[in-house]
């Protein structure tokens, strides 16, 4: 039997350094995770990448495919963007998919694939006005944006714990908008 396949994406805040732990998860939430990361996070994980790559079973994305090459990736039944940064939700709202990790998820939504995301930043990047415009922008093209007591709640500047973000919260996300599609 063939699991469902969940695109994990993540992009450069805290929680990506322990992205092992929403990988393994997702995978014991029943599914077949396939990770991509922003080009910053990748960055992180570049001297350990083949880690990810034998925890996945899947090549990692950090760019986009040349347009010879074939995609390394299974077809997603869902997507979840977490942890998701302050940056990539903002440009992510805007439109500019400058990168695979917001292309990906931005196409996906108007192709039918449930789509959740989760940030991850604190309460001084959460006040910027662009935050709560990007997030009704996503919301309002059918994104599950986790933010607040059933995802993730900005906390105080210099006082995050990434080893802690929620996965379960992000998880239990995705079950519900899977089920609603």
């Amino acid at each position: 039997m063939t699991r469902p396949v969940l695109y994990l994406i993540a992009c450069a805040a805290g929680p990506t350094q322990f992205i092992g732990d929403g990988v393994r998860a997702a995978q014991a939430d029943g599914w077949d995770v396939c990770l991509i990361l922003t080009p910053s996070a990748a960055t992180w994980w570049e001297p350990r990448m083949a880690e990810l790559v034998e925890l996945t079973g899947h090549a990692v994305r950090s760019r986009y495919k040349l347009p010879w090459e074939k995609d390394a990736l299974p077809k997603a039944d869902a997507m979840l963007v977490a942890p998701v940064s302050c940056t990539t939700l903002n440009k992510w709202g805007a439109g500019i998919s400058d990168t695979v990790a917001i292309g990906i998820p931005s196409e996906a939504v108007h192709m039918g694939v449930p789509v959740v995301a989760m940030p991850y930043f604190n309460q001084a990047q959460g006040a910027q006005p662009a935050v709560a415009r990007s997030i009704a922008v996503l919301r309002e093209q059918g994104v599950l944006v986790l933010d607040g007591p059933d995802g993730y709640e900005p906390h105080p500047p210099k006082q995050g714990n990434p080893q802690a973000y929620p996965w379960d919260n992000a998880l239990a996300g995705v079950r519900r908008r899977v089920h609603a599609c």
